[in-house]
């Protein structure tokens, strides 16, 4: 290939998004905070919704009533221990629908209960992360999942 086809030839376009649309499913205001604070002092352009039980994530996802203008998320951070739908109902929800299932989601559990890893995996969880209780740890998760999710993961559009 000559230097002037290579010239024409167009990248194919990055899926990738400017800024990340993250979604945090928590709803212990510690974790929020940590996890908020952990993100602040990463390199990747992000966006943070936090909502604080199953029944808002679901409706967040789907865009429904005070969330109709919700951006869809590029990543959900889901907590499986939360108030009225729990995070395993969320996790089902959202992988068996085909327009939402493509959207990675991280379980943040203090859990280490093999039955929760087991659960959420069968649900479709694309990773299971036991919350680290050093704040530093919790920075150097958040870093890793937002480099491999947006920096090295090949998502589909």
């Amino acid at each position: 290939m000559t230097d002037d086809e290579a010239s024409k030839r167009t990248p194919p376009a990055d899926p990738r998004p400017e800024e990340a649309e993250i979604l945090l499913v928590e709803d212990n205001p510690g974790d929020v905070r940590l996890l908020q604070e952990a993100l602040a002092v990463t390199d990747i352009p992000h966006q943070l919704h936090v909502v604080t039980n199953g029944d808002e994530a679901v409706e967040f996802v789907y865009r429904r009533g005070e969330y109709a203008d919700a951006p869809l998320p590029d990543l959900i951070l889901l907590d499986l221990n939360l108030p009225h739908t729990d995070g395993h109902e969320v996790l089902t929800e959202v992988k068996s629908d085909p327009d939402h299932s493509r959207i990675p989601i991280i379980v943040l559990s203090s859990s280490n209960d093999d039955d929760d890893i087991q659960r959420a995996y069968a649900a479709g969880a694309n990773a299971y992360l036991t919350k680290p209780v050093d704040p530093d740890e919790l920075v150097e998760r958040v870093e890793l999942i937002q480099t491999f999710w947006f920096s090295l993961a090949q998502l589909p559009d």
